[in-house]
């Protein structure tokens, strides 16, 4: 069984590939999601408003991580009350999100949301929305740091890599 969420956390390089090291993530894919116009490009959506955020598209299998689980990991990452900011990255497209596609995954995203900001104790900044629409970005940002191991990253290369370790199901 798969199922798909969409995550939005700063610049996409880095959280797909901390996202995709998660034991039971089976596919990442980098692009914008819920802009204001169809088929945009990286360079409209850092220079020109357009509504989009970076957001990756994770499929993954939820038997071996509930969503819960990934999204528990996915805040590991993220800054929860940052606005369209995360690391050094500043702009609308930068902004946190979950985007769903399923009324069953939003519920969960809500929940764990609200789980999220009594430990955090402040209002949260994360988005969660159902998914308007999702454009994959250009084949270069594909798993970037993959095919640039020096690459820019805000999340920090020591979480990718404890990432890997970890037993999803244990932050359920």
């Amino acid at each position: 069984m798969e199922n798909v969420i969409y995550l939005a956390g700063g610049c996409y390089w880095g959280v797909e590939k901390y996202i995709s090291e998660i034991r039971g993530v089976l596919s990442t894919v980098v692009g914008f999601a819920n802009g204001d116009f169809d088929a945009p490009t990286y360079q409209q959506v850092r220079y020109e408003n357009t509504g989009h955020a970076e957001t990756v598209k994770v499929t993954y299998d939820p038997e071996t991580v509930p969503l819960t689980a990934l999204l528990n990991l996915f805040y590991k990452i993220i800054d929860p009350t940052s606005v369209d900011q995360q690391g050094e990255d500043i702009g609308h497209q930068y902004r946190t999100g979950i985007y769903f596609e399923s009324a069953e995954d939003g519920e969960t995203a809500r929940k764990s949301l609200l789980k999220l900001e009594k430990e955090v104790g402040q209002p949260l900044a994360v988005e969660c929305l159902p998914l308007e629409s999702f454009w994959d970005a250009e084949e270069y940002h594909q798993k970037y740091l993959d095919k640039n191991p020096g690459g820019y990253c805000h999340v920090p290369f020591s979480l990718i890599r404890w990432v890997k370790t970890v037993d999803p199901k244990a932050f359920v």
